[in-house]
């Protein structure tokens, strides 16, 4: 059984989100406050709240924002301050440009017919939209190694790369699958770390995606973490931003590769 050619690819999963997933999905409300409102109250109400910054309102639309920090004594207009234009992004802006965006940003801001009326910050993509992304990706890139591992290790000749307890470890798995009656080979029961180790001690898959062993297993190994987080419902961004965005798009390079890498006649 043979992966040669993947259905899904990068690209379709790409056009996915674009098409149907967009920061509408993650945004919150933007809570704001008349230009004449109290400041130490609103301060109050930030700090009970923990909110670091609310909008603030005259004539009924918001005109820029204040910060929590910065609240003392008055009234909320002598703290207002002025909305980046590059922070401003339409609600039909894709999910996928949104995570790349909030890597130098604290926040973004979202404007439906003119008017701002949400607010995304690096927090938003603990959600539900935003994880079901990231597992696809590496999901996706875990398809694309097994498919190269097929198609360059002939006649499970990957084994020769993996310890026996790994080799052991995918042989148990074979054997209670085949007793629920999966119809399943070796190489389907291999985790993602036998997968990464394969790819990492074959000279011609590294060369045919044109990698750095090294860098390679760096990035292979934070993705298996974060793959771990997402499918325990762990929070995949404190502690980890903007290093997780980065990743990311690491990632989406490697899958790239691996999906137009070569293999000659004698590995088909």
């Amino acid at each position: 059984m043979k992966l040669k050619q993947l259905k899904s690819t990068s690209q379709n999963l790409k056009d996915l989100f674009d098409q149907n997933i967009t920061v509408k999905y993650i945004a919150e409300h933007f809570k704001s406050f008349d230009y004449f409102a109290d400041a130490p109250e609103v301060m109050g109400f930030m700090e009970k709240s923990d909110y670091d910054i609310v909008g603030i309102r005259k004539n009924g639309s918001i005109i820029g924002y204040v910060k929590r920090s910065d609240l003392q004594d008055g009234f909320c207009e002598t703290y207002i301050l002025q909305f980046d234009p590059s922070e401003q992004i339409p609600d039909t802006t894709p999910l996928i440009e949104v995570l790349k965006m909030l890597r130098n940003r604290p926040s973004l801001y979202i404007v439906y017919l003119n008017e701002i009326v949400g607010i995304v910050t690096k927090g938003d993509l603990q959600k539900l939209p935003a994880r079901m992304w990231i597992f696809s990706l590496i999901s996706l890139l875990e398809m694309q190694l097994l498919r190269l591992i097929r198609s360059f290790c002939l006649n499970d000749s990957w084994q020769e790369h993996l310890k026996q307890c790994r080799l052991n470890a995918a042989q148990k798995v074979l054997d209670d699958r085949k007793n629920r009656n999966e119809n399943l080979d070796l190489a389907d029961c291999l985790q993602f770390c036998d997968k990464r180790d394969i790819i990492l001690n074959s000279s011609a898959i590294l060369k045919s995606i044109e990698v750095e062993k090294t860098a390679t297993k760096k990035l292979l190994t934070k993705a298996e973490k974060i793959r771990n987080k997402l499918a325990h419902a762990q929070d995949i961004i404190t502690g980890s931003w903007p290093e997780i965005a980065e990743i990311v798009e690491n990632i989406e390079t490697l899958l790239n590769q691996c999906e137009q890498a070569k293999i000659s006649d004698s590995h088909e």
